[in-house]
């Protein structure tokens, strides 16, 4: 949001400040940055950016609805409520949690997603039985040339 808000002002309902803990958000936002980045392409079409800003009339409404829907505030978050259809065990009461700094939050979102991303490459890497100090995989079941 620090490439949106300072320049598009966003009102509160409708300006996540916990986004990146609703993957509904980082899509909305991620399409948004993107259709951003390729309107204002020197390469483009002068008239595209006209169409991000009729387009971002529309995701605006969106992120109104998904914050709502989420609950992320200022100061607090919570997860996105999920309802139960019929038959399936009923979900736990999902209680608000105080975020007091905010940009502490999102650096240790953002040092848990690294380490989360990293094992995940390791266990990969790992399943090809690659050296673990080199990442090289070895070839030994592929033909002679």
């Amino acid at each position: 949001m620090t490439w949106l808000r300072p320049t598009c002002g966003p009102p509160r309902r409708g300006n996540p400040p916990f986004w990146h803990r609703h993957p509904e958000l980082v899509w909305e936002l991620s399409a948004l940055h993107l259709h951003w980045l390729c309107a204002y392409d020197p390469e483009e079409n002068g008239s595209a950016p006209n169409g991000w800003h009729r387009d971002f009339a529309d995701a605006r409404q969106r992120l109104r609805d998904w914050v709502t829907a989420c609950g992320t505030r200022v100061d607090r978050d919570r997860a996105t409520r999920q309802t139960a259809w019929p038959g399936e065990t009923p979900t736990e009461t999902i209680e608000d949690t105080v975020i007091p700094d905010r940009a502490a939050a999102f650096r240790a979102f953002v040092k848990a997603d690294i380490a989360r991303r990293q094992a995940a490459e390791d266990a990969f890497y790992a399943s090809l039985g690659a050296d673990p100090n080199t990442g090289e995989v070895d070839d030994d079941d592929e033909p002679a040339q």
